[in-house]
């Protein structure tokens, strides 16, 4: 096996399942879908994106949770909570390097997603919606699946929009 560092932008999407990223991207798939016959909730659609967490403040959350309830613990007399903060530590570490740590799959079966599969989804509607010029909006089946192509190539894996 081969150790490397994963580059920024598609490490999570590059160390999970493929099987999670098919998901992911059959289901913004499916909501550009709607979208495009409905442009009448693309506003509500692009503000419930802007609220959505992303797989890496799910991740921090939860290590920042699981650290204060073992160090508590730990505290109140149980000493076997104190290697928890160590594990987290190492987890966090491994995930920053590499993408990927044990609790990713669960985050991903989730329904988590990274932020740059949550800005093709937002880029994509703001096409939709007209932003741009040229997404042809008379095509709902047509302008749904350039919608998400020209998102995606927006949002290159060398960075976020």
């Amino acid at each position: 096996m081969t150790w490397s560092i994963a580059p920024s932008a598609t490490r999570v999407e590059r160390a999970g399942p493929d099987a999670a990223t098919d998901r992911v991207r059959r289901q913004t798939a499916a909501n550009l879908a709607y979208y495009a016959r409905h442009h009448e909730a693309i506003d509500v659609r692009l503000a419930e994106l802007e609220r959505e967490w992303d797989i890496e403040r799910a991740l921090q959350a939860n290590a920042a949770a699981l650290t204060l309830a073992s160090t508590l613990l730990a505290k109140a007399g149980y000493r076997a909570a104190g290697w928890l903060p160590a594990l987290v530590g190492g987890f966090l570490l491994q995930h920053a390097l590499q993408g990927w740590c044990p609790p990713m799959p669960v985050l991903r079966r989730m329904g988590f997603r990274t932020a740059r599969e949550i800005a093709v989804e937002r880029a994509a509607l703001q096409a939709l919606r007209g932003d741009f010029d040229d997404v042809d909006r008379l095509n709902p089946d047509f302008s749904a699946e350039r919608a998400l192509i020209a998102a995606e190539s927006a949002t290159a894996p060398d960075g976020l929009p």
